[in-house]
């Protein structure tokens, strides 16, 4: 089951928040068609946000087919994202980079920066029909 952390720093809804964690758990394999999603009185327990919000995200993901409501059974996933599971070679060098930068004195903000930029150049739409610049 997903456990959300909510940054209220971050300056992202915390609906949105909520939509983004759910959308990378797919993405990685961590929630799976037939998962239920954690309750929006669990996640109101574990976080201290409104139900109205964790009812608003989960109302966004069934909007975008992702997940389903099932009256008086909770909310369950309907399909996944992605083929990038959690176990795979490139997460644990990800994970060893990530340490490294961190070592090296980056913060969250300067890392997430740095991996955007590199983002952008490897997958814009200039790089991915050929053009190399």
């Amino acid at each position: 089951m997903v456990e959300y952390r909510i940054d209220r720093r971050s300056g992202v809804a915390t609906y949105v928040q909520i939509v983004q964690q759910t959308k990378q758990a797919l993405r990685l394999g961590l929630l799976e068609p037939g998962d239920r999603l954690p309750t929006a009185r669990e996640v109101v327990e574990a976080t201290a946000i409104n139900p109205n919000t964790v009812l608003k995200a989960y109302r966004e993901l069934e909007r975008e087919g992702l997940v389903e409501a099932r009256r008086g059974l909770g909310t369950f996933v309907r399909r996944s994202l992605g083929t990038a599971p959690a176990e795979s070679p490139l997460h644990g060098e990800l994970d060893a980079w990530a340490a490294r930068a961190r070592e090296a004195g980056l913060d969250r903000e300067d890392v997430a920066a740095l991996f955007t930029a590199v983002l952008d150049r490897h997958f814009s739409d200039r790089h991915s029909q050929g053009d190399p610049t």
